[in-house]
């Protein structure tokens, strides 16, 4: 093993990658979480040992520049097993085809560079103690925090997404939020680095049992909080019927009005909306592709014969801004004449998805944006919850509910969270079902019901502890229905200023235990 470590194309780049890699198996749909308690330790452990080879084996080699090489390797596995999907969307338009190397190499590549500047700035001060695990693991999640904010921001496959197969150990989210969970599990992963450390298996023990009861203690209080709410829900008066529709049509360009026909009668099929009482039914994102809301007039009658003066539609399509000359990814709630009662105008767009970024210079190489139709999308400005009836709704649209902030910035009255999307553009990959993943950790975070209808995609309606009730797969058409309480969420998560004030308090705990050392 030590030849093998001693060969600079294992260590720094091929060992790394691997590494990097198998992390994928440890997110949805594979949930095999106990990986991150080897990968990370080996990481660690490679990263104290380039350090001390830097000197001597690999030929006097720039250290930082070892550990640049390092990072950047382990990230680009990392990345490239988890988000390799992306791909398969530029695989819709011919002109984007060009596009498909850059996507598999450039877009890991250069998320990558979160890992390689931790490795490159907190290397060479990593060794085998307690303290290189405070800072290794409070840089990794500070990393994971710009990630979710610089430019637009891709918040994918933080850590803690490892555990949405059990919402009992994360139910503790609701309080601390999740960026710090993600810091604490990213420590927990990081400890069984104690068993290379030059201590006492006395020690080792003590501490391998000290992270397991706490993460035990997480449990106990996930279960109790679930059961206790349970008791809770079945005391619950309000509640509203909510029908989830998934027609899972496959994603084409070029629809005309004879296809929209077709899909609109297909979703009625399917909604089976005769004999409902008063009903929301949520259909997913993209199921006019291409078409504006003003272009489905044609089909007011047949939306009027099919639903009942107390049926509501909600559903995503394109809308015109008179003011801005342009059209916004929306989110619409009609009544059974056509009418909009509600309507929200998608924030976070995705780059080249539905605006092309550099705009005026990739315009020149014939690229667009690739959804279809009506050019770039305009961004929607900052918006208030949708309020009608009873129903306080949170409208996330597709992406949007990678992205915490949004329950951050929720009115506090909110009792449902609405996710429609179109994960067609995913194929045939684990992009569905780790799209998926984040609606559990919105849903725990709100302490409300979540309904997502997703074409293409898992639609599902979760409670407020991050149960699944009921689902759709990936490749189900049909609907799912349920009475959903409407319970208001009271507490609202700083979850940013918990994040700072841990990662103070990892600082002056290092502080302290460096003075003790010395």
């Amino acid at each position: 093993m030590e030849r093998l470590l001693n060969n600079r194309l294992y260590t720094l780049i091929l060992f790394p990658f691997f590494l990097g890699a198998l992390t994928v198996f440890s997110f949805q749909p594979f949930n095999f979480s106990i990986i991150n308690f080897i990968v990370l330790p080996i990481f660690f452990y490679l990263t104290v040992y380039i350090k001390k080879k830097s000197k001597s084996t690999y030929r006097k080699k720039p250290l930082r520049k070892n550990l640049f090489i390092f990072g950047t390797a382990f990230g680009f596995g990392y990345y490239l097993s988890g988000i390799h999907w992306i791909t398969n969307s530029l695989t819709f338009d011919e002109s984007f085809k060009i596009l498909i190397p850059f996507g598999l190499i450039f877009i890991p590549l250069f998320l990558s560079l979160f890992f390689s500047v931790i490795t490159l700035i907190f290397g060479p001060f990593l060794n085998f103690n307690f303290l290189s695990i405070l800072i290794f693991s409070g840089s990794l999640a500070f990393s994971d925090y710009l990630r979710a904010k610089i430019l637009t921001g891709f918040p994918w496959n933080l850590w803690i997404y490892s555990f949405s197969w059990s919402p009992e150990v994360i139910q503790i989210l609701d309080t601390l939020g999740l960026f710090s969970l993600n810091l604490i599990f990213l420590t927990f992963f990081l400890l069984p680095s104690v068993l290379f450390f030059k201590i006492s298996f006395k020690k080792k023990f003590l501490s391998l049992s000290i992270a397991s009861l706490i993460i035990f203690s997480f449990f106990i209080y996930g279960n109790h909080s679930i059961n206790k709410n349970n008791t809770e829900l079945h005391a619950t008066n309000k509640k509203f019927n909510i029908k989830v529709v998934s027609p899972n049509f496959e994603l084409e360009y070029g629809l005309n009005d004879k296809d929209i026909e077709i899909r609109l009668n297909k979703l009625i099929k399917i909604s089976e909306a005769s004999n409902d009482p008063k009903t929301l039914y949520v259909w997913p994102e993209g199921v006019f592709s291409g078409y504006s809301f003003e272009e489905l007039n044609p089909f007011k009658k047949t939306i009027l014969k099919n639903f009942k003066n107390n049926h509501l539609i909600l559903f995503g399509v394109n809308r015109f801004d008179v003011q801005k000359n342009g059209y916004h990814n929306t989110l619409i709630i009609i009544n059974n004449k056509m009418e909009i009662l509600q309507e929200y105008k998608k924030q976070k767009l995705v780059p080249f998805g539905e605006f092309l970024p550099f705009k005026k210079i990739l315009k020149k190489f014939g690229l667009k944006k690739i959804t279809e139709g009506h050019g770039s999308f305009l961004i929607g400005e900052n918006q208030k919850n949708l309020i009608f009836d009873n129903l306080n709704i949170l409208p996330l649209i597709c992406y949007e509910i990678i992205f915490t902030k949004f329950v951050q910035k929720s009115d506090l009255n909110t009792n449902l969270i609405i996710n429609i999307s179109e994960d067609g553009w995913f194929g045939d990959s684990i992009g569905p079902y780790q799209h998926f993943s984040k609606t559990i950790f919105r849903a725990i975070e709100q302490n409300s019901f979540l309904v997502r209808s997703a074409n293409k995609g898992i639609s599902a309606i979760i409670d407020n502890k991050g149960n699944v009730i009921k689902k759709l797969s990936p490749k189900e058409a049909g609907n799912i229905e349920l009475e959903v309480p409407l319970i208001k969420n009271k507490n609202k998560n700083k979850n940013d200023l918990i994040f700072f004030a841990l990662l103070i308090t990892y600082i002056l705990i290092f502080l302290l235990l460096k003075k003790n050392d010395n």
